[in-house]
């Protein structure tokens, strides 16, 4: 299981385990604020922004072009933009954090 970090615009932080599926998902099932996945994952909404913290930006890696043409419609982004629903959970996201970019 790793353990991953969600901090909401409130501040508030909510650490939950996993082993499998997207950080999305994991966010959606245990009701984070300010994700939505409106989409159901598929990328094409924008509703699961996530900002990473910036010494992890390495481990999580670097978002695809289609995920790229899907943050530009939003207007809180910067370099360290992702859609949650593109991340999937694996060991090398043990302590990960996430801040949620939507309220």
């Amino acid at each position: 299981m790793v353990k991953i970090t969600f901090i909401t615009k409130d501040n508030k932080s909510t650490t939950l385990e996993a082993d499998s599926g997207s950080v999305m998902a994991l966010a959606v099932d245990n009701n984070i604020l300010g994700i939505g996945g409106d989409c159901g994952g598929v990328c094409s909404c924008a509703t699961c922004h996530v900002h990473v913290q910036e010494d992890q930006a390495d481990k999580i890696g670097k978002a695809s072009e289609i995920e790229e043409d899907m943050l530009e419609l939003d207007d809180n982004t910067n370099e360290f933009s992702r859609l949650s629903c593109q991340i999937e959970i694996s060991e090398e996201l043990d302590g990960a954090v996430f801040y949620v970019a939507q309220e």
